[in-house]
């Protein structure tokens, strides 16, 4: 596992439990809001300094290393059962690791409880996250053994207890939201909703969006981001939606399309835009958030559509 840091203790990243975070490196969205451009903009050393780069051409998985020693983090982790009831995996991008069955099954052996953080870009890697834990069969090819090992029978339950997806707009602005184009079979799909203008939002519009244009083998697929919804809102396992709600790239009337993707989900938290720190696009430094009143007037609509709303 390619791990960006570790913090130590935690209160409030997994409800109801003490835990530990683990950050993993890289991510394959270039949200402009985000507030951890260490964590997904490929890292390298110079004159002994860590140092991060957007460019694009240095935007490959294989650019990262791992900032934090997996024995060191197992180590660690072995210190403190006991102590620590959970494990909270975020990013950066979890899911882009083929190694996270693997390493989440290590995490479990020690106990822990482990809450997921997810942009829901691979259903097929949370369908096999959330999927009950039986014992597998020896067959399968020798790559399938390689990067998803055979997990050994753990007293029942999943891998994953808890798992917490980012909702980062309506579909239509996924791209720009995301800092990357649509998927071509995902501006079909746009296309085909009557309720979409399709014109106000063109492919070369979200391409081209505030973070650059990025790499050829990187888009949205919305059908991928559906499918994890539903996969989620099935797997009978606690689980909360979140939308970080910035001006000027989400309005108060986007709230209604977001809320019908998650229509009757059990919880939906919208999260405050905070400027004042380092962010991956870094013109919306310092841009104003939409103040409580405001926030108030969006999780009151987006309460219309799940069992409950709340502000972060």
């Amino acid at each position: 596992m390619v791990i960006g840091g570790l913090q130590k203790f935690s209160l409030l990243d997994y409800p109801g439990h003490i835990s530990a975070i683990v950050f993993t490196q890289g991510c394959n969205f270039r949200c402009h809001f985000c507030y951890n451009p260490m964590l997904v903009c490929p890292v390298s050393r110079v004159g002994g300094k860590l140092k991060y780069s957007r460019a694009e051409k240095d935007e490959k998985r294989k650019d990262h290393f791992s900032l934090y020693k997996e024995d060191d983090l197992f180590d660690f982790l072995a210190s403190r059962t006991g102590k620590l009831e959970g494990v909270v995996i975020t990013g950066g991008e979890p899911t882009i690791h083929p190694d996270l069955l693997k390493f989440i099954t290590k995490i479990k052996k020690l106990g822990y409880k482990v809450k997921l953080d997810t942009n829901g870009t691979n259903p097929a890697m949370l369908k096999k996250l959330l999927a009950p834990l039986t014992r597998r069969s020896k067959g399968g090819n020798k790559a399938d053994k390689k990067n998803n090992p055979p997990i050994p029978f753990l007293s029942g339950g999943r891998l994953v207890d808890y798992i917490a997806m980012d909702i980062k707009a309506p579909l239509e602005k996924y791209g720009e939201v995301a800092g990357l184009p649509l998927s071509k079979l995902s501006w079909r799909a746009v296309e085909r909703s009557e309720a979409i203008s399709v014109k106000s939002h063109s492919p070369e519009i979200a391409s081209s969006s505030r973070g650059g244009t990025p790499r050829n083998d990187s888009f949205v697929n919305l059908e991928k981001i559906k499918k994890s919804i539903k996969i989620i809102m099935g797997a009978n396992i606690p689980y909360e939606f979140r939308t970080t709600v910035v001006p000027g790239l989400i309005k108060p009337e986007d709230i209604n399309k977001m809320g019908e993707m998650i229509n009757g989900a059990e919880i939906w938290y919208l999260q405050q835009f905070k400027s004042n720190i380092k962010l991956v696009d870094e013109s919306f430094m310092g841009q104003k958030s939409y103040n409580i009143k405001e926030m108030k007037k969006m999780a009151k609509i987006a309460g219309q559509y799940v069992k409950k709303c709340e502000i972060r």
